[in-house]
Parts: structure tokens; sequence; C-alpha cells
């Protein structure tokens, strides 16, 4: 067991790290996995929880891209697949495979979608989850009861991947501290420490305490997603503006919208997107939405009109059209896009970028979650050429991750925890009350509570509740009723 305090306590023994990364969500822990797999001294700074952004609140799919494919852009796909097959094999308790359903309504569609799955197939190579096939509209409605059945033709099936955001976050995080990296919660970097002309370090300051520190390094990693301008800024106030945040709204319904296993593919939008209609966690989401923000903000709001498309498009597939009073939850985050002008902002490439600014500072931005170990190895790289460093080639393609398992029941409700379960078991055995579930509706337990605040860092109830568990994110309407409970649980684990 090692609780923050003692990160914190070994943050502050090292004079000089090789490498400070600034940012805790998927890009940031990415990077940091693979500066430690590579044995550097990396010490990850992240200001609220990690993964308290962007990186907790995506479509939880491990994915190619279909819509990147119709933009033409093959070289992310391919790329995306490749990582897709990868983190499959070092984390398979941790990425399941999904069916996916495009139901045909018209004649023209099954050509024009068949052949884009095939390239998509194709791309996949030795990653290839398993072939397209095309099922008739008695086979549609088997697999997809819930379907919308007028006019309906048939409907293609591929597959893809299918993970929790914010449970993979900590397992590189953890990932990370096994390889003697330290990354902490809560700690907010206030400005670059910068000496003869160089990026040597980060001026941070405690969320709870609010003591400040002073941590130096050989090079900083901006990998602040969203706020990556913002850390821009404090090196040279004159830069350019390189991000363009964009709005994605989920929304969250009961099982009784698609029962079954298999997610829909909604093609085509009114604003030319695609929409999925996805099981997860025993409940469906439907999303995402693409709004240009002109305002980051940390806990991003839903517009109105962004959960009336999600009700409006999703109802053209379904039987039963969705309603405000069927949603249990409701969740927002802001993409990292690289501005482009004259583009909105769904035609912006999810590709990444790196930058060296004036004084060293490394900043990588946009990209996507799938493709977080590719942008980890050329984050790290692009630091060790920025200060003429050997810091060897990255060792992440095959570097099984915190409590690998190579056979599993997947159908165990502590699967994604690994061989970390035998921890939250012998927490049962010490409290037998602790098996119980914490809400009737989740199938979270309350020894995960204990878990999360002993072994992963939790230090607010929404840690627990919103990225620990994903309690909040599917079923907001009922959880709060038992968030006192929740509480007590954490509190007593600190006693």
């Amino acid at each position: 067991m090692m609780r923050r305090e003692d990160h914190l306590k070994k943050a502050q023994e090292t004079t000089v790290y090789d490498i400070i990364i600034i940012g805790g969500g998927a890009t940031g822990a990415g990077a940091a996995l693979d500066a430690a797999s590579r044995g550097l001294k990396v010490l990850l700074l992240e200001q609220q929880d990690f993964g308290k952004g962007t990186s907790s609140r995506s479509t939880k799919l491990i994915h190619g891209g279909l819509r990147y494919l119709q933009q033409g852009n093959i070289k992310l796909v391919r790329e995306a697949l490749r990582e897709r097959g990868l983190l499959r094999k070092n984390a398979p308790h941790l990425v399941s495979q999904r069916r996916f359903l495009i139901p045909l309504y018209h004649a023209y569609e099954l050509p024009f979608y068949g052949a884009g799955l095939k390239i998509y197939d194709f791309l996949s190579f030795s990653y290839s989850l398993e072939p397209t096939k095309y099922l008739s509209k008695k086979e549609v409605v088997q697999v997809a009861p819930e379907i919308q059945q007028n006019r309906l033709r048939g409907g293609l099936v591929y597959s893809d991947g299918q993970f929790d955001d914010a449970r993979l976050l900590t397992t590189l995080i953890l990932t990370t501290q096994d390889l003697g990296g330290n990354c902490l919660n809560y700690i907010k970097v206030t400005d670059l420490i910068i000496e003869h002309d160089k990026v040597h370090g980060v001026h941070a300051e405690d969320f709870f305490t609010k003591t400040k520190y002073l941590f130096r390094s050989k090079v900083v990693l901006n990998a602040t997603g969203v706020f990556a301008d913002d850390i821009r800024h404090k090196e040279d106030p004159q830069a350019h503006h390189m991000m363009v945040p964009s709005q994605g709204v989920h929304i969250v319904l009961p099982t009784s919208f698609l029962s079954k296993d298999t997610a829909v593919l909604i093609p085509k939008t009114a604003d030319g997107r695609v929409l999925f209609v996805v099981p997860w966690h025993q409940k469906v989401l439907v999303g995402t939405t693409d709004t240009l923000k002109k305002t980051i903000e940390l806990e991003p709001h839903y517009l109105e009109e962004e959960i009336d498309f999600l009700l409006k498009e999703s109802a053209k597939y379904l039987a039963r059209a969705p309603k405000r009073e069927d949603i249990l939850s409701v969740y927002s985050g802001l993409r990292p896009l690289i501005r482009e002008k004259n583009k909105p902002t769904k035609a912006i490439s999810r590709e990444h970028l790196i930058e060296i600014g004036k004084h060293g500072l490394v900043t990588i931005v946009g990209g996507k979650w799938t493709t977080f170990r590719k942008m980890g190895e050329d984050a790290i790289d692009a630091c060790s050429r920025s200060i003429d460093a050997n810091w060897g080639e990255s060792r992440t393609k095959n570097l099984k991750l915190h409590g690998y398992l190579n056979q599993f029941n997947p159908l165990n409700p502590l699967i994604q925890y690994g061989s970390d379960q035998d921890k939250i078991e012998f927490i049962i055995r010490e409290n037998p009350k602790l098996g119980e579930k914490i809400h009737k509706n989740l199938f979270y337990i309350k020894a995960e509570v204990v878990f999360a605040v002993r072994y992963e860092m939790a230090q607010k109830l929404e840690d627990v509740l919103a990225r620990r568990t994903r309690s909040l994110f599917l079923d907001a309407k009922r959880i709060f009723s038992r968030s006192g409970e929740c509480s007590r649980i954490a509190k007593n684990d600190f006693l």
C-alpha cells in the first residue's frame, strides 16, 4: 500500500528528474509509462484527479475510427487499429471485443458501407478481430430487437474494441509506479523554471495544503490537453494558440433501449457525424456531439440543444424513442483538437502534434485515446531529441500492464482490476459487509471504495464515484442517495 503522501514525500527526494510531465490524462499517463519503461526518472503532476477531464469522458471505444476512414485518413485508421491490437495483447482484462451493427434502410447503403468495412478489416491486418458480416432483416432483429424495423432492409456487423477509460488510465498510473515512476494528483503546476534560456523544471502547489514545491528536471513535457496553451504561455506569452476545444456530450439510458450485446452505429447524423449507441456497464451510452467551444472549462456543461440532438438522432434508429425522463446521466468532455483555419471541429484531424518551444518546453496536443501508447512513445522520443539525450527506444509495445491476466472469466464484475481483485477479495474477508453493492442499480461493491482509497490514490468522494468506479456516469439520478454512505466507507479507511 502506498498513499499519496508517500508519493509526495518520494517526489521531494529526487534532486533532478529526467523528465517532468504536466497532465494526468491519457496523453500524460501514456508518456509517463513510456518514460518509466525506459528506466528514466519521471514525475507526473496532475492539477486535479487523474483523468478528471476529457480522458474519463470518452465513448469508451478502442477503435480505428470509421469516420476517419470516410475522411480518407488511412494513416490514422491503420495506426489506431494496430494500437487496438497491441492494447488487447497487453491488457486483455481491460479491453473487450464489441460487435457493432450498422442498420441498412436504403439500397445504396450496403455497397457503400460494406466496401468501407472491408477496407477497415483489411487495415487491421494481423490485429483483425472478426470479418464484417451481412445480416438479413430477420437476423438484425434477433441481435438488436430494439432497432427501428420500418423500412429496415438488413444490416452489417463488424467488431471493435471497448474499454473503461478511467479504469485504463488508473492502470497506466499504477504501471508507471510499478516501474519506479512517480505520479501525483492534486498538484498544480503554477509556473515553469526557466534558467539560462532553458526550461529546467516547474513550480507547483498542493491543492489541499497549498504547500508550494519546486521540482527540477532535464526536460518538461506539456501534456495538458485543452489546457496546453496555458502552459505554453508560461514559457512564451506571445506563443500562438494551438488549441481549439470541441465538446462531446453523451447521455446514458437504461438497458431497455438496447438489451443485447450488439452496439449500434448510426452512420450519418443530421450534422454529418457518426453516432454510437453502445451497451456499457449494464447501461446504454449514446454519443457523441461535436460542438465548438469558445471557453475552456474543467467542468464543461452540456447544452440543451446537444441533448435534443442525441435524442432526435437516436430515435430515428430505435423502435422506442428515448425521452429526457429516460436519461440516467449526462457527461461532457472537451477534445483537445489542433487549430486548423476554416475547418469545422468535426473535420479537424485527430492526429497528434508535438512542438518544442523557444525555451525547450515540449508540448504534445491532439490525438485520441486509442493511440495513447504511440503518442507517449513519440513524445518521449521528442523530449530525448530536445536535450540531445540517448534514452533508447520505447519498450511499451510488448509491456504487460498492471494487473495483467492471461486467463480470466470475462463475466467476473471485478475483472477490470486484473490480479488486483485478490486485494479486493481480501478486503471483503476482513469485513464481509463490504461485499455488498453500493447501490442496487449498480454492480460496484463497497470493497471497491476501500480499495480506491488504499491503493489508487482516491482523495475525494468524486474520485471514487466518478473515476475509480463509474457510478456518477452510469446513474447520477440515484447514486446521490447513497453518496453519504460511500463517503463514510472511504473516511473509515483513512482512520
